[in-house]
């Protein structure tokens, strides 16, 4: 399509590309925001069976992590992630996740409890495995490979004053740390699968 000089672009701060939110800045509190209000959407969708008396709550916990929390995380494997946003999105986890459990936050019971007895794994957990998966995928493939070169690629020229952001390759060395893993790690597919699976409740 021919763009005429005459015309005239928006520019916006943010925008929305196959389903997940980008900003001009690079942070994921636009995306995270969205998601979190698509996970309650898909959740409020599921009320007729997560009100069910009759519908365990490992069968609960099962529909949330196939739908809300899948929905909510879609995409995040290329979120640059502060702690603020893990944070927003453990809050909003376990609003849904007493929601589920017929019970307030003045009863007291413990976060690790009710997800237990949900068997849902933390969402910043699945957060951190979806960034590994990712990082190990691409470790695996050719070094032409154009991701690849991505993100190996450093971009030459002064950086801006104050302190520089994270990138999201500092984030995936901290979550390699976390976990004990290194590159090598990433060419077993299989041994990397079951490592960052560690910690999950599977």
């Amino acid at each position: 399509m021919d763009i005429g000089a005459s015309a005239k672009l928006e520019l916006v701060d943010k925008i929305c590309y196959l389903g997940d939110m980008l900003s001009v800045d690079g942070d994921a509190d636009p995306a995270v925001e969205a998601r979190i209000g698509i996970g309650w959407n898909k959740l409020r969708q599921l009320v007729p069976l997560l009100t069910n008396k009759d519908v365990s709550f490992i069968m609960r916990g099962r529909l949330y992590s196939s739908c809300a929390q899948s929905s909510i995380l879609h995409g995040s494997e290329t979120w640059l992630a502060r702690k603020e946003n893990v944070v927003a999105l453990q809050r909003e986890e376990m609003r849904m996740v007493r929601w589920m459990c017929g019970t307030k936050l003045k009863d007291r019971f413990r976060s690790r409890e009710l997800r237990e007895r949900q068997g849902i794994d933390d969402i910043a957990l699945v957060l951190q495995q979806n960034r590994l998966r990712l990082y190990g995928h691409v470790l695996r493939k050719e070094d032409d490979f154009w991701v690849k070169k991505c993100m190996e690629y450093e971009v030459e020229g002064p950086r801006p004053r104050g302190r520089p952001k994270r990138t999201w390759s500092e984030v995936v060395r901290e979550d390699c740390q976390a976990r004990k893993l290194n590159k090598e790690d990433a060419m077993d597919h299989c041994k990397w699968r079951k490592m960052i699976r560690m910690g999950m409740s599977g």
